[in-house]
């Protein structure tokens, strides 16, 4: 069983890291053309590109500007303690031992604008770049299009290197990021777990902030209890969330919570 979640605009490469062990990302030399072309743009161009303000343009120039290979523990950090978005509050990386870091590694994985696919433990170096941008590289009209197929084979190729008969993805990425794979070659079921909260007026709808943070709970209890079985994802109960089999199906569990702690 795999699990992929998004990244996250918000970085952190300051905090203490527990651990050296690292690895390369796949789709590195990928990641190069994209930055050679990115840094063609001046922060105007990357201001209208991102749709993002003068200053988070300007920071995001001078990143391009300074990202460099090889790379090392020096100018880079592992992916999973450098993003610091909601899904990570909810993941707790930064508590995980040895041994979870070892099963996230081979059933954790990041999508990525710039890096294609991360595993937790691969090194990046700081940047901004939304898998949904209209970025023109290689004669490509966009990400998506410039990425291809070529994300799902390679998720293809770590489904196959697992154990278990029934191949499994949990989605647990956004809508734009989870876009970038195509269900109909992957070679795995593919289940959506989706978090619910009850508002003010009784009903229980997705809240964007709880919902992100579920997602990386989710993605840590799975982590924390070598979760492999379609099943046992039902058993979630974290931060008060129970599953909730009448508004599920086979492919969509759905988790209700009235009340946040």
């Amino acid at each position: 069983m795999l699990t992929v979640v998004s990244p996250a605009k918000t970085l952190d490469f300051e905090s203490p890291v527990r651990t050296r062990k690292h690895s390369e990302p796949r789709f590195l030399d990928d990641a190069a053309r994209l930055v050679e072309h990115m840094q063609t743009l001046d922060p105007g161009d990357l201001s209208d590109l991102m749709d993002i303000s003068a200053d988070l343009a300007e920071l995001n120039w001078r990143r391009y500007a300074s990202w460099q290979t090889p790379f090392n523990l020096r100018n880079a950090r592992q992916a999973i303690f450098a993003f610091r978005g909601d899904v990570y509050l909810g993941l707790r990386a930064e508590q995980f031992g040895t041994a979870e870091l070892n099963f996230a590694q081979k059933h954790l994985r990041i999508l990525s604008g710039l890096y294609g696919v991360l595993r937790p433990l691969d090194l990046i170096q700081p940047y901004r770049l939304e898998m949904g941008r209209q970025v023109a590289v290689d004669g490509k009209s966009g990400l998506y299009d410039f990425w291809g197929g070529r994300l799902t084979q390679s998720l293809n190729e770590d489904l196959a290197a697992q154990p278990q008969k029934r191949k499994l993805l949990v989605n647990l990425a956004s809508n734009e990021y989870f876009q970038s794979i195509r269900p109909e070659t992957l070679e795995a079921d593919i289940i959506t777990p989706v978090f619910k909260d009850r508002t003010s007026r009784g009903d229980y709808r997705v809240l964007s902030f709880m919902a992100k943070r579920a997602r990386g709970e989710m993605a840590a209890w799975i982590i924390r209890n070598r979760v492999n079985a379609a099943a046992t994802l039902k058993k979630f109960d974290e931060t008060g969330y129970r599953f909730n089999p009448g508004e599920s199906t086979a492919e969509r569990l759905v988790f209700l919570r009235d009340r946040a702690p």
